[in-house]
């Protein structure tokens, strides 16, 4: 019997996270984790228990929020010596923020961190601060999603990584318009 479901349809290419039960859902590190387990393959409880070193009754209750959430579904359904086995899927590739708030923003950022904490090569993170236009802005964050977009997978054996694309506007405004106090990073 294969380790993987080989039926299952594919996830949807984009996910707007708009509703206050997604925002709960992602809330916490394990479900963060879970949804990039379950990025590129379907996978039961018991599998991604072993690969997040996680209880399976922790993943089974993340799990169930998570798909009362609408962000995992049931994408196959197994019968295993007696018992039904159920394979988990992402609902999308992607998903999108549509209006961040402070505390979605630290959930999220604490999944990635937790990622970051445990990828067995050098991670790339880079902050830097550029004094843009509103249409140049623009224009960045919308080469960074295409770029991201339009990147090519290699094949499933290679490994899977994580990419996160921001771009906000800096909140101190003491350096707008060339005023002291603003600095570039």
């Amino acid at each position: 019997m294969p380790d993987e479901p080989s039926n299952t349809r594919p996830p949807e290419d984009v996910q707007e996270i708009s509703a206050p039960e997604q925002f709960a859902a992602l809330a916490h590190p394990l479900r963060q984790r879970l949804l990039f387990a379950l990025g590129h393959t379907p996978a039961t409880t018991s599998q991604l228990a072993v690969r997040l070193d996680a209880r399976k009754g922790n993943v089974s209750h993340h799990l169930k929020v998570l798909r009362e959430a609408g962000l995992v579904h049931v994408a196959e359904t197994r019968q295993v010596r007696g018992g039904t086995e159920q394979y988990y899927q992402r609902t999308a590739r992607r998903m999108l923020v549509a209006e961040p708030q402070p505390a979605d923003t630290a959930a999220m950022f604490a999944g990635v961190a937790q990622e970051l904490e445990h990828s067995p090569v050098e991670v790339e993170l880079t902050l830097r601060h550029l004094r843009l236009s509103p249409a140049k802005a623009r224009h960045l964050a919308q080469t960074l999603a295409r770029l991201v977009d339009e990147a090519e997978e290699d094949a499933d054996d290679q490994p899977v990584h994580g990419v996160l694309v921001t771009l906000y506007q800096h909140a101190d405004r003491a350096g707008a318009a060339g005023q002291p106090g603003g600095e570039a990073v």
